[in-house]
């Protein structure tokens, strides 16, 4: 299993991560997702390979921004 971490601005609540938690687990690939507002980080973990591009585009597409 491989785990990705993401810097995301523009959580500022359990909702927002729910929000963010629920988008990713659409992703053929995701097994677990882990979004903390206070940090500002989205951990994504995975049972199989995906691009690291849907995972990001998929958090834009919901409103919130990636950060480098």
């Amino acid at each position: 299993m491989k785990e990705l971490i993401f810097n995301v601005e523009g959580m500022m609540c359990g909702g927002c991560e729910n929000r963010v938690q629920n988008a990713l687990k659409t992703i053929d690939g995701v097994k677990e997702v882990k979004a903390d507002h206070v940090s500002g980080t989205v951990t994504v973990t995975l049972n199989k390979e995906v691009d690291k591009s849907i995972i990001k585009e998929k958090i834009e597409d919901i409103g919130y921004e990636i950060k480098e």
